[in-house]
Protein backbone atom coordinates (compact mmCIF):
# COMPACT_ATOMS: atom_id res chain seq x y z
CA UNK A 1 0.00 0.00 0.00
CA UNK A 2 2.87 2.34 0.95
CA UNK A 3 5.01 1.47 -2.48
CA UNK A 4 4.20 4.95 -3.78
CA UNK A 5 6.76 6.11 -1.47
CA UNK A 6 9.26 4.70 -2.74
CA UNK A 7 8.99 6.21 -6.54
CA UNK A 8 11.87 8.22 -7.44
CA UNK A 9 10.09 10.52 -8.55
CA UNK A 10 7.93 11.06 -5.07
CA UNK A 11 10.08 13.06 -2.36
CA UNK A 12 10.11 15.48 0.18
CA UNK A 13 7.16 16.07 2.28
CA UNK A 14 2.91 16.03 1.49
CA UNK A 15 1.48 19.25 0.91
CA UNK A 16 -1.82 19.50 2.32
CA UNK A 17 -4.26 20.35 -0.50
CA UNK A 18 -7.96 20.42 0.52
CA UNK A 19 -11.28 20.68 -1.71
CA UNK A 20 -10.49 18.12 -4.47
CA UNK A 21 -13.13 15.18 -5.07
CA UNK A 22 -12.85 12.18 -7.61
CA UNK A 23 -14.87 9.46 -8.43
CA UNK A 24 -13.68 7.18 -10.61
CA UNK A 25 -15.51 5.27 -13.45
CA UNK A 26 -18.49 7.78 -12.70
CA UNK A 27 -19.76 6.79 -16.05
CA UNK A 28 -19.99 3.28 -17.72
CA UNK A 29 -18.14 3.53 -21.01
CA UNK A 30 -21.62 2.61 -22.66
CA UNK A 31 -22.70 5.71 -21.25
CA UNK A 32 -20.14 7.37 -22.36
CA UNK A 33 -20.51 6.15 -25.84
CA UNK A 34 -23.84 6.98 -25.70
CA UNK A 35 -23.01 10.35 -24.75
CA UNK A 36 -20.94 11.17 -26.91
CA UNK A 37 -22.58 10.65 -29.55
CA UNK A 38 -25.78 12.40 -28.34
CA UNK A 39 -23.55 15.63 -27.89
CA UNK A 40 -22.00 15.24 -31.42
CA UNK A 41 -25.49 15.80 -32.96
CA UNK A 42 -25.86 18.89 -31.25
CA UNK A 43 -24.35 21.92 -33.52
CA UNK A 44 -20.67 22.85 -31.95
CA UNK A 45 -19.65 26.58 -31.37
CA UNK A 46 -16.05 27.68 -31.58
CA UNK A 47 -14.29 28.44 -28.34
CA UNK A 48 -11.16 30.32 -26.64
CA UNK A 49 -7.86 28.48 -26.66
CA UNK A 50 -8.63 26.10 -29.80
CA UNK A 51 -11.96 24.38 -28.20
CA UNK A 52 -15.34 24.21 -29.21
CA UNK A 53 -18.21 24.52 -26.90
CA UNK A 54 -21.84 24.04 -26.11
CA UNK A 55 -23.44 26.19 -23.70
CA UNK A 56 -26.32 25.63 -21.58
CA UNK A 57 -27.12 28.60 -18.95
CA UNK A 58 -28.13 31.64 -18.78
CA UNK A 59 -26.56 34.82 -20.08
CA UNK A 60 -24.18 36.43 -17.48
CA UNK A 61 -21.59 39.96 -17.64
CA UNK A 62 -19.20 39.04 -15.19
CA UNK A 63 -17.79 42.76 -15.28
CA UNK A 64 -21.42 44.78 -14.92
CA UNK A 65 -22.48 41.66 -12.43
CA UNK A 66 -25.84 41.63 -14.51
CA UNK A 67 -27.99 38.47 -15.13
CA UNK A 68 -30.50 37.40 -17.51
CA UNK A 69 -32.17 34.23 -19.05
CA UNK A 70 -31.40 35.18 -22.66
CA UNK A 71 -31.86 32.00 -25.28
CA UNK A 72 -31.58 29.41 -21.35
CA UNK A 73 -34.55 26.64 -22.36
CA UNK A 74 -33.34 23.84 -20.20
CA UNK A 75 -30.58 21.12 -21.03
CA UNK A 76 -30.56 18.49 -23.29
CA UNK A 77 -32.27 15.20 -22.32
CA UNK A 78 -29.40 12.94 -23.28
CA UNK A 79 -27.39 14.50 -20.25
CA UNK A 80 -30.13 14.15 -17.45
CA UNK A 81 -28.87 11.01 -15.89
CA UNK A 82 -25.18 12.82 -15.45
CA UNK A 83 -27.20 15.28 -13.14
CA UNK A 84 -29.39 12.67 -11.51
CA UNK A 85 -26.51 10.76 -10.65
CA UNK A 86 -24.97 13.68 -8.60
CA UNK A 87 -27.71 12.77 -5.82
CA UNK A 88 -26.10 9.91 -5.55
CA UNK A 89 -22.48 11.83 -4.13
CA UNK A 90 -23.04 13.38 -1.05
CA UNK A 91 -20.75 16.25 -1.81
CA UNK A 92 -23.19 17.37 -3.92
CA UNK A 93 -26.50 16.80 -2.12
CA UNK A 94 -28.81 19.78 -3.11
CA UNK A 95 -26.57 20.73 -5.91
CA UNK A 96 -28.80 22.82 -8.32
CA UNK A 97 -27.06 23.06 -12.15
CA UNK A 98 -27.89 26.55 -13.50
CA UNK A 99 -25.35 26.38 -16.12
CA UNK A 100 -23.62 22.76 -17.95
CA UNK A 101 -20.91 23.22 -21.00
CA UNK A 102 -19.88 20.79 -22.99
CA UNK A 103 -16.08 21.75 -23.92
CA UNK A 104 -14.18 19.49 -26.48
CA UNK A 105 -10.54 19.69 -26.21
CA UNK A 106 -8.22 18.56 -29.21
CA UNK A 107 -4.44 18.16 -29.59
CA UNK A 108 -4.17 18.79 -33.00
CA UNK A 109 -6.20 22.18 -32.52
CA UNK A 110 -3.66 23.30 -29.61
CA UNK A 111 -6.75 23.37 -27.18
CA UNK A 112 -5.92 24.22 -23.44
CA UNK A 113 -7.11 26.90 -20.11
CA UNK A 114 -5.66 29.57 -19.55
CA UNK A 115 -5.53 29.98 -15.60
CA UNK A 116 -8.04 31.29 -13.82
CA UNK A 117 -10.51 31.18 -10.87
CA UNK A 118 -14.33 30.57 -11.69
CA UNK A 119 -16.13 33.94 -11.39
CA UNK A 120 -17.34 34.50 -7.41
CA UNK A 121 -20.59 37.03 -8.17
CA UNK A 122 -22.97 34.04 -9.58
CA UNK A 123 -21.02 30.61 -9.74
CA UNK A 124 -21.25 28.52 -5.93
CA UNK A 125 -18.89 26.66 -4.26
CA UNK A 126 -18.77 23.73 -6.05
CA UNK A 127 -16.95 23.26 -9.51
CA UNK A 128 -17.79 19.95 -11.06
CA UNK A 129 -16.75 18.33 -14.29
CA UNK A 130 -17.11 14.97 -15.50
CA UNK A 131 -13.89 13.86 -18.28
CA UNK A 132 -14.96 12.01 -21.10
CA UNK A 133 -12.77 10.30 -23.67
CA UNK A 134 -9.16 10.58 -22.59
CA UNK A 135 -7.27 11.23 -19.17
CA UNK A 136 -5.70 14.61 -18.82
CA UNK A 137 -4.56 16.57 -15.85
CA UNK A 138 -5.82 19.81 -13.97
CA UNK A 139 -3.22 21.44 -12.91
CA UNK A 140 -3.60 24.22 -9.88
CA UNK A 141 -0.48 26.85 -8.93
CA UNK A 142 -1.52 29.71 -5.77
CA UNK A 143 -3.22 33.09 -6.58
CA UNK A 144 -2.69 35.74 -4.33
CA UNK A 145 -3.68 38.59 -6.50
CA UNK A 146 -6.49 41.35 -6.81
CA UNK A 147 -9.59 40.81 -5.07
CA UNK A 148 -11.57 42.32 -7.85
CA UNK A 149 -10.11 40.03 -10.56
CA UNK A 150 -13.01 36.98 -10.67
CA UNK A 151 -15.32 38.89 -8.58
CA UNK A 152 -13.08 37.38 -5.63
CA UNK A 153 -15.01 39.89 -3.41
CA UNK A 154 -17.56 37.84 -3.27
CA UNK A 155 -16.20 34.77 -2.08
CA UNK A 156 -16.93 33.47 1.64
CA UNK A 157 -14.82 35.51 4.03
CA UNK A 158 -13.33 32.45 5.40
CA UNK A 159 -10.91 31.61 1.97
CA UNK A 160 -10.30 35.57 1.63
CA UNK A 161 -7.89 35.38 4.27
CA UNK A 162 -5.93 32.96 2.52
CA UNK A 163 -5.04 34.58 -0.83
CA UNK A 164 -4.65 37.75 1.51
CA UNK A 165 -2.09 36.75 3.38
CA UNK A 166 -0.17 35.21 0.06
CA UNK A 167 1.24 31.98 2.31
CA UNK A 168 1.12 30.51 -0.51
CA UNK A 169 3.79 30.13 -2.94
CA UNK A 170 4.48 30.18 -6.44
CA UNK A 171 6.29 27.63 -6.29
CA UNK A 172 3.97 24.84 -6.20
CA UNK A 173 1.97 23.24 -8.67
CA UNK A 174 -0.22 20.59 -7.80
CA UNK A 175 -1.17 17.84 -10.71
CA UNK A 176 -4.61 16.28 -10.05
CA UNK A 177 -5.13 13.72 -12.43
CA UNK A 178 -8.62 13.34 -14.12
CA UNK A 179 -9.10 10.05 -15.43
CA UNK A 180 -11.57 9.38 -18.47
CA UNK A 181 -15.52 8.62 -17.26
CA UNK A 182 -14.41 9.88 -13.86
CA UNK A 183 -15.82 12.89 -11.80
CA UNK A 184 -13.84 15.63 -10.65
CA UNK A 185 -15.34 18.63 -8.04
CA UNK A 186 -13.56 21.38 -6.50
CA UNK A 187 -14.95 23.25 -3.53
CA UNK A 188 -13.97 25.25 -0.44
CA UNK A 189 -9.57 26.24 -0.77
CA UNK A 190 -9.01 24.69 -4.51
CA UNK A 191 -11.99 26.10 -5.75
CA UNK A 192 -11.24 30.01 -4.25
CA UNK A 193 -7.38 30.02 -3.25
CA UNK A 194 -5.90 28.45 -7.11
CA UNK A 195 -5.98 29.07 -10.18
CA UNK A 196 -6.33 26.17 -12.79
CA UNK A 197 -6.07 25.24 -16.24
CA UNK A 198 -5.17 22.37 -18.75
CA UNK A 199 -1.41 23.47 -20.46
CA UNK A 200 -1.43 22.36 -24.80
CA UNK A 201 0.91 19.30 -24.10
CA UNK A 202 -1.69 17.75 -20.75
CA UNK A 203 -4.19 17.30 -23.97
CA UNK A 204 -3.78 13.74 -25.47
CA UNK A 205 -5.96 13.31 -28.70
CA UNK A 206 -10.03 14.83 -28.10
CA UNK A 207 -10.90 15.36 -24.68
CA UNK A 208 -14.46 16.12 -23.95
CA UNK A 209 -15.83 17.41 -20.47
CA UNK A 210 -19.05 18.71 -19.45
CA UNK A 211 -19.01 21.50 -17.03
CA UNK A 212 -21.16 22.55 -14.11
CA UNK A 213 -21.90 25.49 -12.28
CA UNK A 214 -24.73 26.00 -9.08
CA UNK A 215 -25.65 29.77 -8.35
CA UNK A 216 -24.11 31.44 -4.99
CA UNK A 217 -26.34 31.55 -2.34
CA UNK A 218 -28.14 35.40 -3.00
CA UNK A 219 -29.63 34.05 -6.29
CA UNK A 220 -31.03 30.42 -4.56
CA UNK A 221 -34.37 29.78 -3.10
CA UNK A 222 -34.47 32.00 -0.15
CA UNK A 223 -31.65 34.34 -1.06
CA UNK A 224 -31.26 37.71 -1.16
CA UNK A 225 -31.69 37.85 -4.80
CA UNK A 226 -34.14 34.78 -5.47
CA UNK A 227 -36.81 37.34 -7.67
CA UNK A 228 -33.71 37.73 -10.04
CA UNK A 229 -33.03 34.40 -10.49
CA UNK A 230 -36.77 32.84 -10.39
CA UNK A 231 -37.35 32.02 -14.08
CA UNK A 232 -33.56 31.28 -14.89
CA UNK A 233 -34.01 28.19 -11.97
CA UNK A 234 -37.56 27.17 -13.27
CA UNK A 235 -35.75 26.89 -16.68
CA UNK A 236 -32.67 24.89 -15.26
CA UNK A 237 -35.28 21.92 -14.16
CA UNK A 238 -36.18 21.64 -18.36
CA UNK A 239 -34.83 18.76 -20.28
CA UNK A 240 -35.35 18.72 -24.35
Amino acid sequence: MNDYKNHPEHNGEPVVFPGVYIKLDFISCDEEKQLLKALDDIPWDLSQSGRRKQNFGPKCNFKKRKLRVGEFNGFPKSTAFIQERFNEIKLLENYETIEQCSLEYNEERGASIDPHIDDCWIWGERIVTVNLLSDSVLSMIPYNGDLNKYNLNYAPDIYKTVFKSGIFSNEYIIRIPMPARSLLVLFGEARYNWLHLIPRNDINGRRVCLAYREFTGPYLKGGSLEKESDDIREKAKLFW
